[in-house]
């Protein structure tokens, strides 16, 4: 058993990672949909990529490949688009959404043979990732961690004010694009967790969750990568014990565990209140 689920295990670090370090900036910068249009745009270069490889023989055009270049130009476009802070943005979303679906199906259609392992990338398959994969999901993780500290500054100015940062003369553009791209990154790793369509999941609910933790951005970043790896480790336990695959219970527990953490912190703010309340009574004199 131990040995079956080492593979799974590290996926579910590495996307915990991922989760971690842009969950909590997509939520800051209201940018789940975002994460959502790029998950299903890399369905587009993951169709690629298989026919690249079946019908014209590019040994290059692995999966990860195909789905990380699909995932930045996904990423890229909505970030410089012209317009790109105006009240079109759904449209352009809903634009990259479905037209990443289409070109993957397409190219899946014309792919001859088995297509077996890109239903896996659409609904995740963390129980049966290979070697490769790990060292994929690896060098995201590190690329991810290079990138987000060095744009660190520009990074918190836009997630929190974005009007203010331009209105300051601050490259917003150039630090929205780096979010993207960041977003870009971690859904790619998300890919072999949970799949496309339940990627923005859990990007998403483990840093709402985190907010009850933390006020700062940092602080938010640790507390989603735990929530993260727990939901997933809670998957990976439920998988294996029912016979099922493990993408639907990981969301499900992300969802409660975001519930619970939510719940908890109103409680805490609550006690907190009272505290203050009856000390200040206290301390008035009769």
């Amino acid at each position: 058993m131990n040995e079956v689920l080492r593979l799974p295990c590290l996926a579910a670090i590495f996307a915990a990672v991922a989760c971690g370090a842009t969950g909590p900036l997509c939520l800051a910068r209201r940018g789940t949909y975002v994460a959502g249009a790029v998950s299903h745009a890399c369905f587009a270069g993951l169709g690629l990529a298989q026919w690249l490889c079946v019908v014209h023989g590019v040994s290059w055009a692995t999966p990860t490949v195909g789905a990380l270049a699909a995932a930045v130009a996904a990423a890229l476009f909505l970030a410089l688009r012209p317009g790109a802070s105006g009240g079109n943005a759904d449209a352009a979303l809903s634009a990259v959404w479905a037209v990443g679906m289409a070109v993957g199906l397409a190219f899946l259609c014309a792919t001859p043979g088995y297509r077996g392992d890109l239903s896996g990338y659409l609904f995740g398959s963390i129980l049966f990732v290979s070697p490769s994969d790990i060292r994929d999901m690896a060098a995201l993780d590190i690329a991810l961690l290079a990138v987000l500290p060095l744009f660190w500054r520009g990074i918190l100015a836009v997630s929190f004010g974005a009007a203010a940062a331009r209105i300051r003369g601050a490259p917003a553009r150039l630090y929205e694009s780096v979010i993207f791209v960041s977003v870009a990154l971690a859904v790619v790793v998300l890919v072999r967790a949970t799949g496309i369509v339940l990627a923005v999941a859990l990007l998403s609910l483990p840093a709402l969750g985190a907010r009850a933790f933390s006020r700062s951005l940092p602080g938010r970043m640790v507390a989603a990568g735990v929530l993260a790896f727990a939901s997933l480790a809670v998957g990976l336990a439920v998988s294996w014990k029912c016979d099922i695959p493990p993408s639907a219970p990981t969301v499900f527990a992300a969802a409660a565990l975001a519930v619970i953490c939510r719940a908890l912190g109103a409680a805490a703010v609550r006690l907190r209140s009272t505290a203050v309340a009856a000390r200040d009574s206290s301390s008035v004199p009769e």
